[in-house]
C-alpha cells in the first residue's frame, strides 16, 4: 500500500535550477584557483543565487547600499593585502613564556602515543591510587590540565582570558564539568520511547539502533567513548545546570569583550526526551522524502509537493486531516505546493495539528499518529527545556555576550538543533546572539546547514552558525557497523573536509549577499584557514565586520590562532574550566577526539622547538611575555 505514486516537481522548478546553473557556472570560470590552498569541490551554493544576486552583493559595502561598486571593489583591494603568516614562530608564541612552551612539546608528545590515549583513565586512577588525590591534581596543572584547562572557576581564569585579549585572542567560556549516562539511567523506562511507532515507521531503524549501540557501550564509565551528556536526576537538577551557565555568562561578559559562552542542551532537560524527539524530527522528515522520492536528484529545498495532489493521496491512505487549508490559511494564495521548510512547519504547531501529524506504520498497513506516545508530560518537559534555553539567550543578550550550543551525539542532535532554531528566532533579530553547530563529518551537514539559511531568510532573523568537523567520527562509524544501521558520518577524513568546505562556501556567500549571517570556522586545519581567508578576500568580507570569526581549543593550535589575532581577525579560544577531579572527564574526551590531530601535530612542535631554540640562542630563555 505504500508503495506511493508521489507527486512530480512543478515545472517551473526545473527552468528556475537550469537558470541558476548556468549562472553559477558564468561564475566558477571567472574564479582564480589559488594553488597554496586546499580546493574544495564545486558546490550548489549559486544555484539558490542569480547572478545578478551576487554581483549586488558584491557591490554594496557593508551595512550602506548606496556606496558605489568602486569603494567596494577598493575594499577588496585592501582587504587583499591581508596576509598571515603561519611560520613564524616568534609571532605564534609572544604570549607564551619557556615553561609554557616546554610543557606544550611534552603533552603534545604524550598525547602521539596510542597506549597513553585508549588508556588514559585507567592510567589515571592508577596515579591517584599511587601519588594521592592532592599530588595527582597538582601533576595535571603542571601537563595536561594546564595546557588545556584555564582554571577551577570563573574567578581564577580571568589572568589567561586578558591575556589571550592583549594578545588579539578572545574566549569561549565552556564549564567543562561532564558526567557519562550511567546504565541504571539508560535501562528505565525511558528506553521504551526510543522507537514511537513500531519497527515499520518511517525514520525507525537509526536513532533506534545507535541509541541501543550507546547504550550497550556505556555499562560503566570507563567504557563510554566521547559521550559528554549530562546525568539527568529531575528538573531542579536541570535549573542548578542552568545557574551555572548563566554564571559562565556573567564571567565571560565581565572578563572580556563580545565574548562566547558555551552550553549543552542535554544539561537543560532529559536527554531520553531529547532522543524522543530527534525520532519524530527525523521520521517527519524521512516521510517528506519518501512522498517526494520522484526528485531525488534535486537539493532539498527544491522538491516539492504539490497540495491538492497531497491532499487527495493522504485521504486515500486513510487521514482526515485537511491539508490543503492549513497550508493555504498559512500561506495565502501562494500555496499552490509545499517544500521541507512548509512541512516542517507543522511541527511547531503540533498542538494544533496533530490531526495532520501522521506517518505510515509499514508493518500495520496504515497510517498513525507521529506524537502518539508523547504525554502531557513530556511536553511539559520539552516547554521547561526550551524556557531554560530561552533565560539564557536572554542572560546572553543582557551581557553582551554570544551563547554558542554545542553539538552532541548524532541520536540527539535534530532535537537540540530544532530547539536552538527555536530561539534564534527570538533572540536573533537584530543581530546574531544564539550559535548553532554543525557538524560537517555528518552525510546531512550541507542540507542542515542551507534549510536552516533558507529558514532564517524567510522568518528574517540572522542566521549564526559554527562549523566543525565533528568529535566522534570514528566512535560513530564503529557503532554503525557493529549495530548494523546506516552510517549518518561521512567515510573518511577527506570527505568530511570537502563537506566542511562546501558549507562554509555557502555560508560565507551567504553573508557577503546580506551582511546578516555569522559563522564561526572552527578548525585547527590550516589549509581550512587559508580558504576562508581567501573566500574572504574574493567576497570583501573585511576582519572588521566581525562577520567570520576563528575558533580553536585552548593549549592546540596556536600557531594559528595568535598570528591570526594580531592581524586583525577575530579568533577565539575554546576555554574550558572546573575543579581538576571533575574536568577529568572532558580531558579524556578531548584525548580521544583529538588524537589523530596530535600524532599529526609535526609542524606546531617543529614551531615549539623552533621558537625554545631562538630565545636560548638569543639570550631570551626567560621571556616574561608583557600586556
Amino acid at each position: 500500500m505504500f508503495c506511493l505514486k508521489t507527486v512530480p516537481a512543478p515545472k517551473w522548478v526545473n527552468a528556475e535550477i537550469l537558470l541558476k546553473r548556468l549562472s553559477y557556472n558564468r561564475r566558477l570560470r571567472s574564479t582564480v584557483t589559488s594553488s597554496s590552498t586546499t580546493r574544495p569541490e564545486k558546490t550548489d551554493h549559486d544555484r539558490n543565487r542569480s547572478g545578478a544576486q551576487r554581483a549586488s552583493a558584491r557591490l554594496q559595502s557593508p551595512g550602506k547600499s548606496g556606496r558605489a561598486g568602486r569603494d567596494r571593489t577598493n575594499s577588496s583591494s585592501a582587504a587583499n593585502e591581508i596576509s598571515v603568516d603561519f611560520e613564524q614562530s616568534q609571532e605564534a608564541y609572544r604570549s607564551k613564556d619557556s615553561l609554557e612552551l616546554l610543557r606544550s612539546l611534552v603533552v603534545f608528545k604524550l598525547c602521539s602515543y596510542d597506549f597513553l590515549v585508549d588508556k588514559n583513565e585507567e592510567i589515571m586512577n592508577l596515579g591517584k591510587k599511587i601519588l594521592g588525590q592532592k599530588v595527582f591534581d597538582q601533576l595535571m596543572k603542571m601537563t595536561f590540565y594546564g595546557q588545556f584547562v584555564a582554571g577551577e572557576d570563573h574567578i581564577s581564569i580571568k589572568p589567561l582570558i586578558q591575556k589571550n585579549q592583549a594578545f588579539g585572542v578572545g574566549s569561549v567560556l565552556d564549564y567543562s564539568v561532564e558526567e557519562d549516562i550511567s546504565q541504571k539511567e539508560e535501562t528505565q523506562k525511558e528506553s521504551s520511547s526510543v522507537s514511537t511507532g513500531g519497527k515499520g515507521s518511517i525514520g525507525e531503524g537509526y536513532i533506534e539502533k545507535n541509541y541501543e549501540a550507546g547504550k550497550q557501550l556505556g555499562g560503566s564509565q570507563r567504557e563510554v567513548i566521547g559521550t559528554c551528556t549530562y546525568i539527568y536526576a529531575d528538573e531542579a537538577k536541570c535549573d542548578q545546570h542552568m545557574e551555572t551557565f548563566m554564571k559562565c555568562i556573567k564571567a565571560s561578559g565581565g572578563s572580556s569583550i563580545d565574548g562566547f559562552s558555551a552550553i549543552k542542551m542535554t544539561a537543560l532537560g532529559r536527554p531520553q526526551l531529547l532522543l524522543w524527539f530527534s525520532e519524530v524530527l527525523v521520521k517527519w522528515q524521512r516521510f517528506f522524502t519518501f512522498l517526494s522520492s520522484q526528485q531525488d536528484g534535486m537539493e532539498a529545498l527544491d522538491q516539492r509537493l504539490e497540495l491538492t495532489q497531497l491532499q487527495e493521496l493522504m485521504i486515500k491512505l486513510g487521514a482526515k486531516g485537511d491539508f490543503h487549508g492549513w497550508f493555504t490559511r498559512k500561506k495565502g494564495e501562494s500555496a499552490g505546493c509545499i517544500d521541507i521548510l512548509d512541512w516542517n512547519s507543522l511541527i511547531d504547531d503540533r498542538v494544533n495539528t496533530s490531526d495532520l501529524l501522521l506517518v505510515p506504520n509499514v508493518k500495520l498497513d496504515k497510517l498513525e499518529p507521529l506524537l502518539k506516545n508523547l504525554t502531557i508530560e513530556d511536553e511539559n518537559q520539552l516547554k521547561r527545556t526550551l524556557e531554560r534555553l530561552d533565560v539564557l539567550a536572554k542572560c546572553a543578550l543582557e551581557n553582551g555576550v554570544r551563547l554558542m550550543v554545542d553539538a552532541e551525539q548524532t541520536y540527539f542532535q535534530p532535537a537540540i538543533s530544532k530547539l536552538t532554531l527555536d530561539t534564534q528566532k527570538i533572540y536573533n533579530r537584530e543581530k546574531p546572539v544564539v550559535f548553532n553547530t554543525y557538524q560537517c563529518y555528518l552525510k546531512e551537514a550541507y542540507k542542515n546547514v542551507t534549510m536552516d539559511v533558507e529558514l532564517s531568510r524567510r522568518e528574517g532573523w540572522c542566521f549564526a552558525a559554527k562549523l566543525v568537523r565533528g568529535a566522534y567520527m570514528y566512535q560513530e562509524q564503529e557503532r554503525a557497523k557493529e549495530f548494523q544501521y546506516e552510517d549518518p558520518i561521512n567515510p573518511n577524513y577527506e570527505s568530511t573536509s570537502t563537506m566542511y568546505h562546501r558549507c562554509l562556501h555557502y555560508v560565507l556567500d551567504e553573508i557577503a549577499l546580506n551582511r546578516k549571517a555569522n559563522v564561526m570556522v572552527a578548525s585547527h586545519n590550516e589549509d581550512t584557514i587559508k580558504y576562508t581567508l581567501k573566500r574572504m578576500n574574493e567576497l570583501g568580507l573585511l576582519p572588521a565586520e566581525n562577520k567570520v570569526f576563528f575558533g580553536q581549543l585552548l593549549g592546540m593550535c596556536d600557531q594559528i590562532s595568535f598570528p591570526l589575532g594580531q592581524a586583525g581577525f577575530p579568533v577565539y579560544k575554546y576555554v574550558p574550566y572546573g575543579p581538576v577531579s571533575e574536568v577529568m572527564p572532558y580531558l579524556s574526551r578531548r584525548a580521544q577526539e583529538n588524537r589523530g590531530f596530535m600524532k599529526g601535530a609535526q609542524k606546531e612542535r617543529e614551531l615549539l622547538w623552533k621558537e625554545l631554540k631562538r630565545r636560548l640562542v638569543s639570550g631570551e630563555l626567560l621571556y616574561r611575555p608583557v600586556y
